[in-house]
């Protein structure tokens, strides 16, 4: 086989469209432009992103921004008494734990225990955070608790 001899596939090759050149070409008078207008002109007929004509835009219109975000909030991985269940009596709950029985979704986020719940057997538990109510109900239980710092 010659390189020269090959010919592309029927169909995939066409002619560019020749605009302007005469109404039976299909693409005459206007030449696919439509009628009047600022889009039918010469030269850089494109608006940029967002304007309206001259019309207030719509983000004009609208109130401002409001609020901001704290960059240096901490987002806590919420785990409630009643969930704490699961757990042998004794034993001790770690953020390892608790990801690997599917309460939390990463361990590597900060815990904070919350008071939902009753919490029947001894546990001791390390987490990150705990509220004043859970900390009391897990030590009327028999518990401990332990604030470990994740970071």
């Amino acid at each position: 086989m010659r390189q020269e001899l090959l010919s592309p596939a029927p169909g995939s090759k066409k002619d560019r469209k020749r605009v302007g050149r005469g109404n039976g070409s299909g693409h005459g008078t206007y030449s696919g432009r439509g009628c009047k207008g600022q889009k039918s002109r010469a030269g850089n007929n494109k608006v940029r992103p967002g304007f309206e004509g001259g019309q207030l835009p719509l983000i004009k219109r609208l109130p401002r921004k409001r609020g901001f975000n704290n960059i240096f909030r901490v987002e806590y991985e919420e785990v409630n008494l009643s969930s704490l269940s699961a757990f042998k009596a004794g034993s001790e709950v770690t953020a390892e734990k608790l990801a690997e029985a599917g309460i939390i979704k990463n361990s590597r986020t900060p815990i904070k225990i919350l008071s939902r719940g009753d919490i029947s057997c001894p546990l001791t538990i390390r987490a990150d955070k705990f509220s004043a109510a859970a900390r009391a109900k897990i030590e009327a239980a028999g518990g401990t608790v332990v604030e470990v710092s994740n970071g």
